[in-house]
Parts: C-alpha cells; structure tokens; sequence
C-alpha cells in the first residue's frame, strides 16, 4: 500500500483554496477580511463559523472546532488524512506521487479505504449489469426508461441494477480481489449460519448513496417483482461507513443548487429527487421515507435555513413525519410545506410539468408548517373535545420550540384565529413550555459538561503531563541504557509559558523578523524559529512538556521539508501575477496619459504600487507557511496543537482601528519573542528558587556548609530574575503551585 509522498503534499498544500473547500459544505457570505457561515460541527443558530482565505484556516467562535482545509475535511467528512489530501488532489487536479506506506500506516488506513474501495467496485458493477446484459438491459435499464428517467440523470446518480443470482456481485468481487471480511462490512453480501454467502441485492434496480463529498456510502434496491412477501425496498446495513441518521439522497448532486437558491426541498423517495432534477429542479434531497434526525437537519443547515417539505395529497405519512418536522423549527429554520394535486407525488408531477410550472405551483401552494399542522390534526378530530383538546396542546408546544420570540408569536397569532382560542391563553401556555424547554436545555447541557470535563482540571492536567512525562523517561532509560531522568514537577507550571512561545513559532516560524550578524560580519536574517531554537540552545534550555517538546521538533522539521522548492514555486507565481499586472497598468495608463512625462510619472508609481504588492504578498506567504504546515500535519498531536495556538478567539473592533494605527503582532515580534523566552527563563528560574528553599528549609541545622551553599544557590538565582526582571517589565509573575 502506499502513501502520498511529501512533495505532492506540499504541492497539494500550495494549491488549496480553503473558502473554496468550506464552500462545498457550507454557504459563505463574506463580511469584510474573512468569510462567515453556520458552523457544520455543532447547532448553529447564526453563523458563527470564520473562514481566513489569506490565512488558509476556519474557525467556530462558539464550539471551536476549526484548523487548516485538511482538519476541516477530516472532521467533517470523517475521512483520514490521507484521504482528505486525496479529496484536494482531485479538486485541484493535482497529480498523486506515492511512497510505500509502513506497516503501521497501512492497518490504519486499511479497513476504511477497503470498504469504500469495495462500494465503488459495487457501483461499477451495478452500472456494468444495467449497460452490459440482456437482463440489466431489460429489466433494469427498461424499468428507469419506463418511468421516463433520461440517460444523462442514470449516469449523474449512477443508477444499476442486481442481477438475479445467490452470490454474482460476490463472486465477481473476489475474483477482482477484494476481500471477503470487507464485502460483509459493507453489508453487500451476507454469510448464512450455515456458512453460505448471499448477495444483499439480488434482481433490483440499485440507487447508489453518496456522502456529502461524493463517496459511496450504502445501496438502496427496489425490487421489481409483484410479489408482496418481497420487501419492496432493501438498504444497505449501519457500518463503518454509513449511517442512515447521517445522510440524505441526493445531498451531493443538489449542495451547490441549494446553497444558490437558498432553499431546500425534501421530498420522500429515490425517484422524486431524481425526476425533479430531470425537470430542473436541483436543490432537492429525500429523507428516504423515515423521519427527519437531528443530524439531517443539520446537515441541511449547513447551505440554507429555508426549508419545503413535498408530500403526496393523501399523504398517510404525514403525521408520522410531524416530529421531524419539529426538529427542523426547533433548529430555526423556516419551514414550508406543500401538498400535491390529488393522485399526484414529486415523481409523476415533475414528469408532467415544466421547471417554470413545478417552482411556481410551489410559490404558489407552500404553506407555513404551523398552520399546516393544525389543520391536518384537527381534521379527524372536529367532534371530540378531549382529542381537540389534545391537538391545540400538541400545535402549543411546537410552537414552543421556535427559539425567535417574534416567530412565536406571530403563529400564536395566527394559531388563535385557527384555532378559535383566546390569543392570551395561547401565548401564556407557550411560555411555560418554552421555559421548560429552555430549563431542560441548560441542564442537558450542564450534565454533558460534567461528563467530559474532569472534575480538577488543574490536578488532571498535572496527572496527565506526569504521565506522559514518565512514559518517555523511560523511554530514554532504555535508549540510553542509563538511569531515566526526574519527571519535571513542574511541567503543568510551565506549560503556559512553553505555550506562549510555541504559539509564536505556529504563526510566525518561517517569518524573518530581524537580522543577526554572521560569521563573516555581515547581516543574515533570522526567522522566528531559528531565533527561539538558537536562544533556548545557548542557554541549555529544554521543553519539559512531552508534547510541546514534539511540536517544537515537528516544527523544527517542516520549516525545511519542501520551503526552498514551495517558495520558489510561490515567489514564480507571484512574479508572473506581478507581470501580468504591471502589463495590464501601463497599457491602462498608455489609454488614459497624453504626454511623455505623464507617463513616465505614472509608469514610475505603478511599477512601485506592484512591487509594493509583490513584496507584501511573499511576505504573507512566508509568515503563513509553517502554520499551514503545522495545521495541516498528520500528527494529531501536532496538528491539534497548532490549530489551537494559529487561530486567534477575538477580533479587535473596527473601532478600535478606523481612525488610528494598531500595531498588529507581526509588527512587535522584534519585542514580543525575546520576551516570551525571558518569560519562560523566569518561570524556570521561579521552580529552581521554589526547589533551593525546599532544599534550605530542609537542610541539618548544623550543616553550616550546606546551608551558605544554598543561600548561594538562591542569592545567585535572585540575581538572575531580577535581571530578567528588568529585560520583561513590571507584571505580576503566577504563583507556583
């Protein structure tokens, strides 16, 4: 097997646009610098989620998830990540050059990448039967031709068929080599008690689904048989891979249709989407006849808030729909509902009308849900009082899920004319459920804190970096041979200022900040890390937490790995860019001037203005290489770190800088990075003060000798900090503890 060498890496790095990747999953609208959206990690109410183009990184100001486009597509889309170089290869056309993975490496990637290997064989099967035999031409290519489905939507959603058989797609998947353990995963195939291996789908039509990055996750089969012990549909089983609650047919195809339109549309099965986006309408998606979850909603809420439900005139399913519903107005979103003309369902209707005709029957017919609702429960219920009674309960505290106080009570409103109740009592009893919800929130959130937060964390972190501490302690031992260090004590302590300044070599380590003399007496620039690295050597100094220590060697690695070759691949790019612009300038000014003076004047301010421009953008470039190295690391470690220190938690206010200059960090790196090493020394030199007076306080009170060389020790390292002391300024030093 093998893995992505750290060239094509590099090069894959170099190409990726984040706004565009984070485009593909969410609806972006920018506002000033950054780009703004619903966060897709968490319950989203108004878009908190921050994407930097110029930085190349996302971040949630409410959960905090975020990091580079590669911890973003593997969050997301829960890929690995190689996988996630894989998906921004192919969307950059980028050509993967390979290494022999390690042992290790491989059984990681192992069983994810099988059975999403064996799922696309089953997809080219599929598509293989429909095309290339007499049966798949007959019954399964009749069947969608039939139902008046063209070729170009049997390719766009890659339609198949099952041939009749016990175990044909098995057979022809071992014969190509693949496994057996991972054709049973899928749930493709299925093994018998007594031992005999059956296809799952055996002479249906197959409707492939696909994750929202356009994997095959999972199989939908309709038979076509009138045999009613026959279960009409079959679907692919729960794994590793696929869960129903996650996905939504047709999700894929219509992300970037209903991200324009603003809207989505959730009809009820496989050939609805699918005939609906024959007539043109794109932005549709089914819930495959179950009931909304959770997770779809908020899959959906990633492009738009509005939603239209389509349901069929009868509509037996409806009221068995109703809870989903609610999680969708629960969740904020502006929710339609459409009933079709008698005897009609999205598939027959959108066959029979035009694009025109089916958008504007659904301006036309929507309805609001609450007034939906209403009327479709009190329909059956006109004669009996208590089950009335229940009904108008029932509408209140939907209602009462709707987090806008306006929203609410416009439908109380509304609901009251309906509903003939008194405004008044409508509006007190949503209120009381109301708070209720919102009481029972807040406790379901305070029980989820005390689950997952330890209940000391000070104590927890100490116990956790101990432990760490001593794992490689004794893994110098046996390297060494000798005897394994102390565990620094300290470490917790000293975390804080460790952190401070690895944060500045995540987002600033490549960047040339100030100029050093030489061995031959002349200038050399210095970047942030080569500075940090040189500072720390000269004095002995060493990270004593495990896991700062390996994000600083990470860090120490990918400043070199591929930065000559990436940045003279930038410094070309960004040489042609200023060409270009300079040629397209001095033809403007050419066009616009009437002497040679003026041109030459004007000529002379361009070629500044672009230089200027040049010099700017390599300079951005070079401060932002080693974060998007960093953040982009297949290290957890390394890469979760550096996603924590790179992405800032606030941003000044335009107030604060629209009528005077504020120094941005970059520009007080010359001050800020000798003063977090000073402050690092000082907390170093605050644990051997604490460590000398434990040793005086516990020294033989007639030992006079080891007494004065203690006192020695402490007056010296006095002097040392308050040396210190005078390099960092007045500022209250925390306490040890």
């Amino acid at each position: 097997m093998k893995k992505i060498n750290s060239a094509t890496v590099q090069r894959i790095l170099d190409a990726t646009d984040i706004v565009e990747v984070v485009s593909d999953f969410v609806s972006l609208k920018r506002k000033g610098a950054n780009y703004w959206g619903l966060c897709p990690f968490h319950n989203d109410r108004s878009p908190s989620f921050s994407v930097s183009k110029s930085r190349g990184l996302c971040k949630c100001f409410s959960c905090g998830e975020g990091g580079s486009a590669v911890n973003f597509l593997m969050k997301l889309e829960h890929l690995s990540y190689t996988e996630a170089l894989r998906y921004l290869a192919r969307k950059y056309n980028i050509e993967i050059e390979e290494r022999e993975m390690t042992p290790e490496e491989e059984r990681r990637e192992t069983a994810r990448d099988n059975m999403l290997a064996v799922n696309e064989f089953a997809l080219r099967h599929f598509e293989s039967n429909r095309n290339d035999t007499d049966e798949g031409r007959d019954v399964g290519l009749s069947y969608f031709r039939h139902r008046g489905i063209s070729d170009q939507m049997i390719e766009r959603f890659h339609l198949g068929y099952a041939l009749e058989g016990r175990d044909r797609l098995y057979k022809s998947a071992i014969e190509r080599g693949y496994s057996e353990e991972y054709i049973l995963a899928t749930g493709l195939s299925t093994r018998t008690d007594d031992g005999r291996i059956y296809d799952r789908f055996r002479g249906r039509v197959i409707y492939p689904v696909h994750s929202l990055s356009g994997k095959v996750v999972a199989f939908g089969g309709r038979t076509l048989r009138s045999d009613k012990s026959m279960a009409k549909y079959v679907n692919s089983p729960e794994s590793d891979i696929y869960s129903k609650r996650r996905e939504l047919y047709g999700m894929f195809q219509a992300k970037q249709a209903i991200a324009k339109a603003g809207k989505c549309i959730i009809v009820e099965g496989y050939m609805d989407v699918i005939s609906m986006h024959q007539a043109g309408i794109c932005n549709v998606v089914a819930s495959s006849g179950t009931a909304l979850t959770v997770e779809q909603v908020r899959l959906i809420k990633r492009f738009t808030s509005n939603v239209t439900l389509i349901y069929d005139a009868d509509a037996a399913g409806i009221k068995a729909s109703l809870r989903g519903i609610e999680l969708l107005l629960q969740d904020g979103m502006d929710i339609k509902v459409l009933l079709l003309p008698q005897g009609e369902d999205p598939d027959s209707f959108a066959q029979s009308h035009s694009s025109t005709e089916v958008e504007e029957y659904i301006r036309a017919n929507e309805t609001d849900f609450i007034t939906f609702m209403a009327r479709i429960l009190l329909k059956d219920v006109e004669d009996d009082p208590t089950a009335r009674a229940n009904v108008i309960t029932r509408i209140v505290k939907t209602i009462a899920l709707i987090p806008n106080e306006i929203t609410r009570s416009v439908y109380v409103q509304e609901c009251s004319r309906i509903l003939f109740i008194s405004e008044e009592v409508l509006q007190r009893q949503v209120g009381i459920y109301y708070n209720e919800y919102a009481l029972k929130s807040r406790e379901d959130k305070l029980r989820e804190a005390s689950l997952t937060m330890p209940q000391d964390v000070d104590d927890g972190a100490a116990d956790a970096d101990a432990a760490r501490a001593d794992a490689e302690a004794e893994a110098a031992q046996e390297a060494a041979g000798g005897q394994a260090p102390a565990v620094n004590q300290y470490a917790p302590y000293l975390r804080r200022y460790e952190m401070a300044l690895m944060q500045l070599v995540a987002r600033y380590g490549n960047y040339a900040f100030a100029e050093v003399v030489g061995d031959n007496d002349e200038m050399v620039p210095m970047t942030v890390l080569g500075y940090i690295e040189s500072d720390l050597q000269a004095d002995g100094i060493e990270l004593v937490n495990p896991d700062l220590r390996h994000f600083l060697m990470a860090a120490r690695r990918l400043s070199h790995e591929g930065w000559e070759e990436s940045y003279a691949r930038e410094q070309e790019r960004l040489m042609a860019e200023r060409a270009e612009a300079f040629a397209a300038g001095v033809e403007e000014i050419r066009a616009k001037a009437t002497d040679v003076g003026s041109i030459t004047a004007m000529e002379r301010t361009l070629t500044e203005t672009v230089d200027a421009r040049y010099a700017a953008s390599l300079e951005d470039y070079c401060v932002g290489y080693l974060s998007r190295q960093l953040c982009s690391s297949p290290d957890d470690v390394v890469r979760n770190l550096a996603t924590e220190m790179v992405i800032e938690r606030h941003t000044l206010s335009k107030v604060h800088t629209k009528y005077a200059h504020v120094q941005t960090e970059r520009e007080q790196l010359g001050d800020l990075v000798p003063r977090a090493l000073h402050e690092l020394k000082d907390a170093i030199i605050a644990t051997r003060i604490k460590d000398a007076r434990s040793r005086l306080a516990g020294c033989d009170k007639n030992d006079i000798e080891a007494i004065f060389a203690v006192m020695r020790e402490l007056q010296e390292l006095e002097a040392m900090r308050s040396s210190l002391a005078k390099l960092i300024g007045d500022r209250v030093i925390a306490p040890i503890k």
